[in-house]
């Protein structure tokens, strides 16, 4: 099969649509469901991130992508009884720990559950069993994947009335050296963007601190490598083994930072004491606490918590949890590593970035103002590292 015919292309008004091969066939299968357009740039994007994702590591590796930018990434680490609460995996037990691939997608998709509510879902390794009841029970539009065990397929067949959108890829593909892109009837060339991006990349230390741990340099790399396949600009925070923030399509390095911060924020106040104690109704579904937890957290907690609401969420009203409250269980979050496509033209980036306590720094420096963002890394002991690489994406 060398082309494939698209319902439409982004929008419903854009016909005809399709995705072809210029030479041989298409190095996928579809085997369920009739992905759409923006299914097929979510899943070839996510793929090339899980694929690199776990040649650097050598751990399974998933995405969670949503409007072809990653709303999480992550390697299969094991996952704390804190993580498989918060990430709404508990119910499957011991099957989850043996599992590094479906590890990888339940912190990928648990990171930021709000933005990968409708996600195309990436694997490096084979779908298993525990990672296709995973997809079952979540609000997805499809997975992509190197191959699927029989009974995991047989799983995702029944999802949607078998509708879910199931692509099967050929993990020995390589694309051509050079891609084209038409814009307005102009045809755009370059070379693909073949860098790879491993340890290497984190040797040039400029700050006073010169310590980077073997675990955030692959922090760092995750970073890197999910910002790759992120629209610019672009900021990741990562902690343990995943992404906690991305700040996606931002014009301001600033609020790249400050919009991946607040993620990063969520992600750690998720695992307070707090949220973790609030007694949901039985009834409600694992996206409606998701939504509820949101609000709770923001200053907006109001429009959960007053009367005629608060009742139809929790069994007790919860108490406020107070600005003050937030920033003491804030003040706890230390170790994360954060990477950036692009240079830091300020040190109010630091600035933000320390208040999601971050360590551990990977940009690509050579903004007139390296010394300013340097000189407030070493104010609060950071250690920061200059790749010389620039990983725009769009």
């Amino acid at each position: 099969m060398n082309e494939l015919e698209l319902k439409y292309g982004c929008n419903p008004n854009q016909k005809p649509s399709r995705i072809f091969a210029e030479e041989g066939d298409l190095p996928i299968q579809i085997l369920c469901g009739k992905p759409g357009y923006i299914n097929f740039m979510d899943a070839l994007n996510g793929w090339q991130l899980v694929k690199e994702l776990k040649e650097a590591t050598g751990v399974a590796a998933a995405t969670s992508f949503k409007h072809v930018s990653p709303a999480g990434a992550a390697i299969g680490l094991p996952l704390s009884d804190t993580l498989k609460k918060i990430y709404h995996v508990e119910h499957l037990g011991t099957d989850l720990d043996k599992s590094p691939v479906a590890s990888a997608y339940a912190r990928a998709r648990g990171a930021d559950r709000m933005s990968s509510y409708g996600d195309f879902c990436a694997l490096s390794d084979t779908c298993d069993v525990t990672t296709a009841k995973m997809l079952s029970t979540l609000v997805s539009d499809g997975v992509i994947a190197p191959d699927y065990e029989p009974e995991a397929l047989e799983i995702l067949k029944k999802k949607r009335g078998g509708g879910y959108n199931v692509v099967k890829i050929d993990c020995n593909y390589t694309p051509a050296p050079i891609e084209r892109r038409n814009i307005y009837g102009i045809i755009f060339e370059q070379g693909r963007n073949e860098l790879k991006i491993d340890s290497s990349m984190l040797q040039n230390v400029v700050t006073a601190d010169t310590s980077i741990p073997d675990s955030a340099k692959t922090d760092l790399i995750i970073a890197l490598i999910t910002l790759k396949y992120t629209q610019s600009n672009s900021v990741a925070y990562t902690y343990n083994g995943q992404a906690i923030g991305i700040g996606a399509g931002q014009q301001s390095r600033i609020h790249c930072t400050r919009l991946a911060g607040n993620k990063a924020d969520n992600w750690y106040l998720r695992q307070s004491e707090k949220v973790l104690a609030l007694q949901f109704k039985d009834n409600l579904k694992p996206a409606e606490k998701d939504n509820a937890i949101d609000v709770y957290i923001s200053e907006e907690y109001e429009d959960v918590l007053s009367d005629g609401v608060w009742q139809g969420l929790f069994k007790t009203k919860p108490e406020v949890f107070t600005r003050e409250e937030k920033r003491a269980w804030l003040n706890t979050m230390n170790g994360i590593s954060l990477g950036s496509d692009a240079f830091f033209p300020f040190g109010d980036n630091i600035e933000r970035a320390r208040k999601s306590g971050v360590k551990y720094i990977a940009q690509p420096g050579g903004s007139v103002r390296d010394d300013n963002v340097i000189e407030t890394c070493d104010k609060y002991g950071m250690a920061m590292a200059f790749t010389g690489i620039r990983l725009f994406h769009h």
